[in-house]
């Protein structure tokens, strides 16, 4: 008889925030399966679990997910953990998950925290909706053919980035959402410096501008309020351009906000425009 694999939630920042249902199991399984052995041992000694531990992570998972079927379909029980949160949420988890799905090993989600849900919850905008993304592709192409066809999602999105990226990633926010988009900045969830900024895009920019990003971000943008998205032919940008133009906006402004109700970015339709 397999042994079962146990999904366990892992706190996000203070290391109180964990049930006493994922502290019986990450006692009582045989082996945790962690994203980083270090930083789950902080939390394991925190909690006095003397469970050895394996690492599990987006480098090693291919050649691990094996290794640790063997261990399951030979009758042990093991815990997987990500650093943060809850497992298989932006990492490797879910290549495990399928794995023993097609071997029919037992599968038992422990419940716990989650950045974008504790973002959500605080932000102030829509909960009724909503969208993950996580982190944004790092090649420039996927990541601006993803932003344009998240235009139109009138459902609240939820990303993750690291501070380093944080600026850029707003900058490409206000060309493909728009500056005047509400937005909500969590920062350093659940620990002694959390944060949560408030605003719009536009507004965001400004202010990361002059203040360094330091932590993790949860970003929750609000879905698009206006009406549908349309494709526009080149003739009729340059006559709706005119149009905004006449009624007193300067081009930059007419194409930002043509690009709210349009397939194309900003930067797509003053190219068109010209």
């Amino acid at each position: 008889m397999s042994g079962f694999l146990y999904l366990v939630a892992t706190p996000i920042g203070n290391l109180e925030d964990i049930t006493f249902r994922a502290i019986k199991v990450l006692q009582s399984v045989d082996i945790i399966a962690a994203e980083d052995t270090r930083h789950t041992g902080k939390l394991l000694k925190y909690y006095q679990i003397s469970t050895p531990t394996i690492s599990y992570h987006q480098h090693n998972h291919q050649s691990r997910v094996q290794e640790l079927l063997t261990k399951l379909e030979d009758g042990l029980s093991i815990a997987l953990v990500t650093d943060a949160g809850t497992p298989a949420i932006s990492d490797p988890g879910y290549h495990l998950v399928s794995a023993c799905i097609k071997r029919q090993i037992n599968i038992i989600p422990i419940p716990g925290a989650i950045a974008a849900i504790n973002g959500l919850i605080a932000s102030g905008l829509s909960s009724d909706r909503f969208c993950f993304e996580g982190f944004l592709p790092q090649k420039k192409k996927e990541k601006d053919n993803l932003l344009k066809d998240l235009q139109g999602e009138k459902r609240t999105i939820i990303f993750y980035e690291a501070p380093h990226r944080l600026l850029k990633t707003l900058k490409d926010f206000s060309q493909y959402f728009g500056d005047n988009r509400r937005i909500t900045l969590a920062r350093e969830l659940t620990k002694l410096h959390e944060d949560f900024w408030r605003g719009t895009i536009k507004d965001a920019i400004a202010f990361y501008q002059n203040q360094n990003p330091k932590g993790e971000f949860t970003i929750i943008v609000e879905g698009n309020q206006h009406q549908e998205i349309v494709e526009l032919s080149p003739t009729q940008i340059k006559e709706e351009i005119e149009q905004l133009m006449a009624k007193g906006m300067t081009k930059s402004e007419a194409c930002q906000e043509l690009a709210k109700y349009s397939n194309l970015s900003r930067r797509e339709i003053y190219k068109l425009s010209v």
